[in-house]
């Protein structure tokens, strides 16, 4: 079950886990010959375009692998069309990289907002303003935790005001609020950027894993009441999931 894999961490054992596909028109420096480096950098020091390649691109990798399962948690607690609405996400997100493809991280994340901005449903566009506000936080060429803590913390209050939702509502929130916290707190306790994406991950994580027990006040889970107790939340799942997959 996708809860378990998340809290386990997926595709531990993958020896092909976080290797990156070749969207750009052109050749990034590790498509030309040098093989790329972990999401995170390996020395820390910041998320570099080929990171920020290898990071969304495991992302897609993973989410298609569980998005028959994410699928179906949104049918058990809303419509069931969150798994397919993500992956054409995805997609266009694809498209969208080929068609312009970014020289910064924050232009790549920018391209992935607009994959999901142009998505039906109502996660793939509260998807696609979290993702923007990762995107708008760095112009430069490598990506700072500094940077990147502060655009999700913008990506997560523009999804907390337009959708109206907080945590304990049992949304996409309550993974990102705690990713929210943990890099702030990565930041002031001057860690890098694994280290900081790794507390990200596990803050999400255990957000994620928290929305079962939840009453949904927000989304149409909040339709069927107690109904949709005992069901993770696919959003939340899915930001766990986005954030642990810079770590394999």
């Amino acid at each position: 079950m996708i809860g378990t894999a998340i809290g386990e961490g997926m595709d531990a054992g993958d020896p092909t886990a976080g290797q990156g596909r070749s969207w750009p028109a052109t050749e990034t420096p590790a498509q030309a010959g040098t093989e790329a480096e972990p999401a995170a950098g390996a020395a820390g020091e910041g998320l570099d375009l080929d990171g920020a390649y290898v990071w969304v691109a495991s992302f897609q990798r993973r989410f298609e692998a569980e998005a028959a399962e994410l699928g179906e948690l949104d049918r058990r607690a809303g419509d069931g069309d969150f798994g397919a609405n993500i992956r054409r996400a995805l997609r266009r997100v694809e498209q969208r990289l080929d068609q312009v493809p970014p020289t910064s991280p924050g232009e790549l994340f920018l391209g992935v907002a607009h994959g999901f901005l142009n998505t039906g449903g109502t996660s793939g566009p509260l998807f696609g303003l979290w993702f923007r506000g990762i995107g708008q936080a760095s112009e430069a060429p490598t990506m700072t935790l500094a940077a990147l803590a502060a655009g999700v913390d913008a990506g997560t209050a523009t999804v907390q005001r337009l959708g109206k939702a907080r945590p304990g509502d049992k949304t996409m929130v309550d993974a990102m609020a705690p990713a929210t916290d943990a890099l702030a707190g990565a930041v002031a306790d001057g860690l890098d950027v694994a280290g900081g994406i790794a507390l990200a991950a596990e803050a999400a994580r255990a957000g994620a894993l928290a929305t079962e027990s939840m009453r949904a006040r927000r989304g149409r889970a909040a339709y069927v009441g107690d109904v949709a107790r005992g069901v993770l939340d696919p959003g939340a799942l899915t930001v766990a999931l986005f954030f642990d997959s810079a770590l394999t």
